[in-house]
Formats: C-alpha cells, sequence, structure tokens
C-alpha cells in the first residue's frame, strides 16, 4: 500500500466536490459563472488536472509535450463564497492533497517556455517521476524511465495556482500571478496552511489547479513536478488576520514548510550567482548547479535542469552590497541517494494519511 493522501490530522470531510471535466476554466474572468456557490467556513473538494489539461499521459513522450493545446492553465472553479464583497479577506485552509502516482516535468521549446534558462536549453525534454516510492520512510519521487538518473525528491504537494478573480475586467491571463493570487507557485503552500487573499469580486470567485507533487523554489524549468490531484480546502471569510489587519493587499499565509526538500536540516551542495541584477545572479547559480550536476554528478544536462526544478532552492542571499546582489542555489546530497523502496509500506507520519 502507497501513500497518495497527504491531509491534516482529523481532515473533515468535504461539504461539497467539483469536478474538473464540469467546472474548469482556463483564464481569470469575474464574468464566469460560478460553478457552486457555498457558505463561508464550507470544505470544498476540487477535482485538478494537471498543468497539461490531462493531454500528456504515462508514458510520458515528447510528442506529447509538442501536442498539447491548451489555452491557460486549466483551473477548477470557480466557487463563489457567499456574503463577500470586494475589500474583504478571503481565508483558504488547505486540508488534505491527493496524488495519482505520476508526474511529469518538462522543458519545452521556445523563449519562456525553456524556463530561466532558454538559452541553454532549446530542445525539448521530459521525464515522468514515480510518485509512490519512498526513502527512509518517506514518500519521495523517482524518474520512472529505465536507465534515467537515480534521484529521490521528497514529496510535499500542492496546488501552484490559486486565487480569486481580479476586479479589473478580464478575461485575463492564467500565466503571472497577481495581487489576488493565482499562478504564485509558492512550494510551501502545502497540506496545514492558511492563505489570505484580498477579494476584489463578489463572492471572491475562488479556483485552484496546477499541482505539483515536488518544486524546488524557483520552478526553473517552468514546470515542478505536475500531476492531476484533488485538493480540499476550506473557505472561509475573516475579519482580521493573525497580525490583525482588517484586510491584506495581497498574498499573506500561514506555513509549517517543509523550508528544505527533505524538511530538515542537513548538508547541501550550492553554487552562487553574483551579479548586478537578481534575475541575472539567479541565472548565474542555475547554470553553475546545473553544470556541476553534469560535469560532477553525471548528469545529463537536460535531466541536471529538471532536477533543479524539482529539488533546487533558489534563494536571495544579499540585496545590500551594491552593486552586485547574491542569490544562491541549494540542493541537498540526500536526494542523489535514490529510493530504497518503491510502492511500500510504512506508517504514516504526522499530518499525513494513506490510502
Amino acid at each position: 500500500m502507497t501513500q497518495r493522501r497527504f491531509a491534516v490530522p482529523d481532515a473533515p470531510a468535504p461539504e461539497y466536490e467539483l469536478s474538473a471535466d464540469d467546472a474548469v476554466h482556463y483564464e481569470w474572468d469575474a464574468a464566469i459563472d460560478p460553478a457552486l456557490t457555498v457558505e463561508p467556513g464550507s470544505v470544498v473538494r476540487f477535482d485538478c488536472r494537471d498543468a497539461y489539461d490531462g493531454q500528456v499521459d504515462p508514458p510520458a513522450t515528447v510528442e506529447q509535450l509538442l501536442a498539447v493545446d491548451a489555452d491557460g492553465h486549466p483551473l477548477t472553479g470557480p466557487v463563489a463564497v457567499e456574503g463577500v464583497e470586494p475589500g474583504d479577506t478571503l481565508a483558504v485552509d488547505l486540508l488534505a492533497v491527493e496524488h495519482r502516482g505520476w508526474g511529469v516535468t518538462a522543458v519545452s521549446p521556445g523563449e519562456r517556455e525553456g524556463g530561466l534558462l532558454p538559452e541553454e536549453f532549446r530542445e525539448p525534454h521530459v521525464r515522468q517521476w514515480d510518485l509512490d516510492a519512498r526513502c527512509d520512510g518517506t514518500p519521495v519521487a523517482t524518474f520512472a524511465d529505465d536507465g534515467a538518473p537515480d534521484v529521490a525528491v521528497p514529496l510535499a504537494p500542492f496546488p501552484g495556482n490559486l486565487g480569486v478573480a481580479p476586479g479589473d475586467v478580464g478575461p485575463h491571463s492564467t500565466m503571472p500571478p497577481r495581487r489576488v493570487g493565482g499562478n504564485m507557485d509558492v512550494k510551501h503552500l502545502t497540506v496545514g496552511s492558511r492563505l489570505y487573499l484580498p477579494v476584489e469580486a463578489a463572492g471572491a470567485l475562488f479556483s485552484i489547479g496546477d499541482c505539483h507533487a515536488a518544486q524546488g523554489d524557483g520552478e526553473v524549468c517552468l514546470t515542478g513536478i505536475e500531476a492531476p490531484m484533488a485538493v480540499t480546502a476550506r473557505l472561509d471569510l475573516v475579519d482580521d488576520t493573525p497580525g490583525g489587519d482588517p484586510a491584506v493587499d495581497g498574498p499573506q499565509f500561514e506555513t509549517d514548510g517543509p523550508f528544505t526538500p527533505t524538511g530538515r536540516d542537513e548538508r547541501m551542495y550550492a553554487t552562487t550567482g553574483i551579479e548586478p541584477d537578481l534575475m541575472d545572479a539567479a541565472k548565474a547559480a542555475i547554470s553553475d548547479m546545473v553544470a556541476h550536476l553534469h560535469e560532477q554528478r553525471g548528469f545529463s544536462r537536460p535531466d541536471a535542469y529538471v532536477l533543479c526544478s524539482a529539488a533546487v532552492d533558489l534563494k536571495i542571499s544579499q540585496v545590500v552590497d551594491a552593486p552586485n546582489w547574491t542569490v544562491s542555489a541549494y540542493l541537498p546530497e540526500s536526494v542523489l541517494s535514490g529510493a530504497d523502496d518503491v510502492g511500500a509500506e510504512s506508517p504514516a507520519g504526522d499530518g499525513e494519511e494513506r490510502e
């Protein structure tokens, strides 16, 4: 038996369920009719397609990737919350996430699709992940293909794209995040987290999707471990945040992490980028990490880039020593150790449930 469901202890049963087949949209727009209207405090289970809109299936191939035809992220919703008005704050409690055992990380061709380093990665590349493996009892993702590098990326599933409708007349692309949320790709919005969102449209009109089984801070090749999932969340109207603010001006959240890929302090290998521009510094740090994994650890360059997107955390080390800023990229050495079991049963950890 394998662990596919991650949940808070005593997670409440959903009062409502939304299927992606019945309530999917590909843009943010307050003019979209709500698929569901609920009272504040209601618990909703959202069935979410992967970022490829269900068009890349196991075994994932480059041909499938190049044939994907979607106008934006497939988002499940919107859900209107009764009594919520512009100027209010919506609280989203993430209660449970359940994956289906597989995921995909891909490098797509093109200036934007190539992620942080499009000039270095002009050819498409796809890696499928097995999400049912374990390492020292921890659920991990491993490359599914025979002959692929032996890695073990701890699972920390989360929705990458979640938010409420912008107040401005739409439609709006799902790609950039906004003050009302959206494609934030914050890896720490895991089970047990609470997200606060400013409301700009009546009912808030909350939607969610683009789930990741794991991701490095930066999502540098443009994709994390993309996977279809179900997310259970509580949607509530709050009078103030823990800091006492009656409303938020942009997304704020409470979380327990994990704050490293493995969730613990451990030995890391890091590279740095030092440049007068933060984006250039981030590029330099990842470029050097790719080179390290290729030259010293035996990875192909595309596989190194994929691993950076799934498990390497970019951190701003300093922004005060003008004219140059420092960005560091951290990779846990344990990620390179590989899994010790596939599909094995072991006791669920705190805040986790098995199914």
